[in-house]
């Protein structure tokens, strides 16, 4: 049978979060890949320590925006780089606008036919997710977006993935969940979710007994994967 819906990861999955990098290396010369990679692993660390930290939700969760940005201010003193008001600004303002991958517009439109609903699923706060979206041409493509900032729990946390299950009354096994990022397939993998891991990078399978039901290169995959689920 077709999913009942269609949820996708925004950050690294349909958004490319390395879209910094051009960015920081023109502030940074000879730095700005090392500031781009180091940025997106310590903006993970924080809201995974956040959430951890706070298992009954009362009081250490901050809105991604928040988090992006304590994360870029600890990489560049990690890294020695004078990070100016406006170095941080225009950064900051790329993040907003990540651009979307190659494969992002033209595979999620010819889905969009098939009739299956498509929602984003994030750690990002609403007003970042709406601005990408906007900003790569996907408005109308989702029926949703949810955000993790309803629940105050970052993914993996039960509590994020949940915002699928409730939205579309289904099981989680009746739901495809996309992610680019393997804790979060193997986060979506535990849940209960049918899998699709889109490993754009090539890595190897997380060691966490939480195989995905299917890997791709890319979204172009995960059509034939549907396809096979008709």
């Amino acid at each position: 049978m077709p999913p009942a819906a269609i949820l996708f990861d925004a950050y690294g999955t349909l958004f490319d979060v390395y879209a910094v990098t051009a960015l920081a290396e023109a502030h940074f010369p000879a730095s700005g890949e090392s500031l781009a990679q180091l940025w997106r692993l310590k903006q993970i660390e924080y809201t995974q320590l956040r959430t951890l930290a706070d298992p009954d939700r009362r009081g250490h969760y901050k809105p991604f925006y928040d988090i992006t940005l304590d994360a870029l201010r600890f990489c560049a003193n990690k890294l020695g780089l004078a990070l100016s008001a406006q170095a941080e600004s225009e950064l900051m303002g790329v993040y907003e606008r990540l651009d979307a991958h190659p494969d992002v517009l033209g595979t999620l439109t010819e889905l969009k036919k098939r009739g299956i609903p498509m929602a984003i699923l994030s750690n990002g706060n609403p007003a970042m997710l709406e601005t990408m979206v906007a900003a790569n041409g996907l408005t109308g493509i989702f029926d949703d977006i949810l955000s993790v900032d309803t629940v105050r729990a970052y993914k993996p946390h039960p509590a994020s993935y949940t915002l699928g299950t409730d939205k579309y009354g289904a099981k989680a096994a009746d739901i495809v969940f996309v992610s680019s990022n393997g804790w979060d397939a193997a986060g979506a993998t535990w849940f209960g979710y049918n899998t699709f891991w889109c490993n754009r990078a090539g890595l190897p399978l997380e060691q966490l007994d939480a195989t995905p039901k299917r890997i791709g290169k890319g979204l172009a995959d995960l059509a034939h994967y549907l396809d096979e689920l008709k």
